[in-house]
């Protein structure tokens, strides 16, 4: 039984590094949206940390999004810290919804659900986020003065509408996906748990 456990584990860590490095190399396949600013670019790195979520947790999910950005600053040589820790935590806020209403109710329409919450909940706590302490930090970093015209301007026309118009992209990808894998991620939650 304890043998069974210890495999049960090193499964599990295994396909969680599996995600997170599949989430990693789709961090570095980025675009970005017209009529935004260049600097925030749309990447599918969340569709991996969503399958993580699905199978094992929500917080399998937020290890997943841990890790990818955890490599992207070691592996990327970034010197701001700043923006991983944005990008983990509107990846917290995107994927903690659909992974635990999946797992509350199961099916499609909670997925759905899921996706609707998880892009509300970045879009705004983002904005808050960004207007509070991101872009103040990062005027800190650079050592420009940012009043709040410049931070509200650049909530509402980038922040804010950059990160809804991911959340929709990136839900319309993750829904076909998800019903072909359904029956998939069914099984490998019944491998896992059982």
């Amino acid at each position: 039984m304890q043998m069974t456990n210890r495999s049960s584990k090193l499964v599990k860590l295994v396909v969680l590094s599996l995600l997170a490095t599949v989430s990693l190399i789709l961090f570095f396949i980025s675009f970005p949206l017209p009529m935004l600013p260049p600097y925030l670019k749309v990447d599918f790195s969340d569709i991996p940390a969503l399958i993580a979520g699905l199978i094992f947790s929500p917080l399998a999910g937020i290890f997943v999004v841990f890790m990818k950005n955890v490599l992207y600053f070691a592996f990327s040589g970034a010197t701001d810290p700043i923006g991983v820790i944005a990008n983990f935590i509107a990846g917290t806020l995107f994927i903690f919804p659909v992974a635990y209403l999946y797992h509350r109710y199961k099916g499609v329409k909670s997925v759905i659900s899921g996706l609707v919450i998880g892009t509300a909940g970045m879009a705004i706590i983002m904005s808050v986020l960004n207007y509070v302490i991101i872009l103040p930090a990062y005027s800190w970093l650079i050592g420009m003065e940012m009043n709040n015209t410049i931070k509200w301007t650049s909530v509402i026309v980038g922040i804010l509408p950059f990160n809804i118009l991911k959340g929709i992209i990136v839900s319309m990808l993750f829904i076909p996906l998800f019903i072909k894998l359904k029956q998939w991620i069914e099984q490998k939650r019944v491998e896992v748990v059982g």
